[in-house]
Parts: C-alpha cells; structure tokens; sequence
C-alpha cells in the first residue's frame, strides 16, 4: 500500500520557509477572518478604493466589518502592533505564508481561494535595492540559478515606490511560455508605518506579496492552478517530491 504524502503545497511552503530562514526572517500568522482596519484601513486602502467592492472581496454577513481576507497584508500590521507593544523596536523580518480569498471568476492563472506569501523587513536605511537583492537571491534558490525574473513599474496603496515581479512560465500559452506576474512589492508606504506604530522618518520598509501556487506552477511546470484544490490525489503524486 502507498503512503501519504504531504500536498506540494505544503511541500513548497517549508521550502520557501526555508529560503528565507537562511535570509534571517521569521514565519508570522494571523486571523483568517479580518478587520476592516488591518485588511483595508491600515494599509491605506480608504473606504472608497475598488478593492473593496464585492468582486473582489468576501464580506461576511453574519460578522459586521470582517472580510475573509484578501491577502497576507494584514499580518504585517498586527506582527508590528505586537512588537511595538511588548517594546520591541525594529529591526523586523517576517514572512507570512497563509490562505487568502478572492470573490472572483477562475481560470488557468487566478483562484478564489489560494495561498500567498508576504514578506516585510523593517529597519534603518532600507531601500528597494535591498528588496530586489533579496528577491533575486530567493528566485535564484527557489527555482534554480538563471531564472528568468523582471521587474516592473506598479501601483500599490500601501508601497511607494512600487513594483510588480514576473518570471518567465515556460508551461504558459499552451506551452509557448509567457512572463506570469507573481509577486507585487515596494517600500512601504508612511502611512502605513504609522498606522502600525512605527516612525517613518527614523525607519523604513519594504514589502512584498505574491501567490505561492503561481510559483509552484513556473518551478514543476504546473498548467492550470485550479489542479491545486482538486482533490485529485493523482495531482500529489505526480510531483517528485517526498
């Protein structure tokens, strides 16, 4: 009889994990069921930003103000309200892999409910070309030396700067390849420290967040993200991972 094994994602997750563990950053978590404040507000995404209309977002009707959380964001601001409390100043390095919820349509590319990676580091003198450093390093582990990795101009309320990561999807286009957006990033904004209790003028941060399926998807050549909650047990033991 064959064993179990554990789902690539969770494979994946310990082995990203890992990654940045060597890079000297802790795995923090938080609430699956958020806040307005620590989803929206607090990263300032005001009462009237598209983000909030129902298509992206699952408003939960028996819970006024909570959201099924739409990315790993809010983390960042709970980690620092916490360290911030017990007098612990920065400097800070955490990533945040975690389930997160979108109230949108699937395809090939995009779920309603996935697995995303948020990465913060906080301290003095931080600078963008310390968040393309580190994710330079952590693509050139992670899917292996020569990834094909691009980074381009963007829009995030909570970073300024901002950028966008693609990596080359060799299975992408029915197997034409194609660059697949899979992380968003940036320094982050000052009103976002300040809403977590840091002062922007003595420190500074960067950011970044992207989908842990897409990853998966450019490292095994994975075609369709919906493979990934199938529940197909075949999907599992066709990777060649332990």
């Amino acid at each position: 009889m064959d064993s179990g094994r554990l789902h690539p994602l969770s494979v994946n997750i310990r082995e990203i994990a890992a990654i940045f563990g060597r890079m000297g950053f802790d795995v923090a978590t938080g609430p699956e069921l958020e806040d307005e404040w620590h989803n929206f507000d607090a990263l300032n995404i005001p009462s009237d930003h598209p983000a909030r209309d129902m298509q992206d977002t699952l408003w939960v009707d028996t819970e006024e103000g909570k959201v099924m959380r739409t990315h790993t964001s809010p983390v960042q601001i709970r980690y620092i309200e916490e360290k911030i409390a017990s007098g612990v100043l920065p400097p800070y390095r955490i990533i945040v892999p975690g389930k997160v919820f979108r109230n949108e349509a699937t395809d090939q590319t995009h779920e309603a409910q996935f697995y995303q990676n948020e990465g913060l580091v906080v301290g003095e003198g931080i600078s963008l070309a310390h968040l393309k450093g580190t994710l330079d390093r952590f693509f050139n582990e992670y899917l292996g030396e020569g990834a094909r990795v691009r980074f381009r101009p963007s829009y995030f309320a909570f970073t300024e700067p901002s950028v966008e990561i693609d990596v080359w999807f060799p299975a992408g286009d029915n197997g034409r390849g194609k660059w697949l957006e899979v992380m968003g990033g940036g320094m982050v904004h000052p009103s976002v420290l300040r809403n977590a209790g840091i002062d922007p003028e003595i420190y500074q941060a960067f950011a970044f967040g992207g989908g842990i399926e897409r990853l998966i998807m450019v490292k095994h050549g994975v075609p369709d993200i919906r493979l990934f909650h199938s529940g197909d047990l075949r999907f599992s033991y066709g990777f060649d991972i332990a």
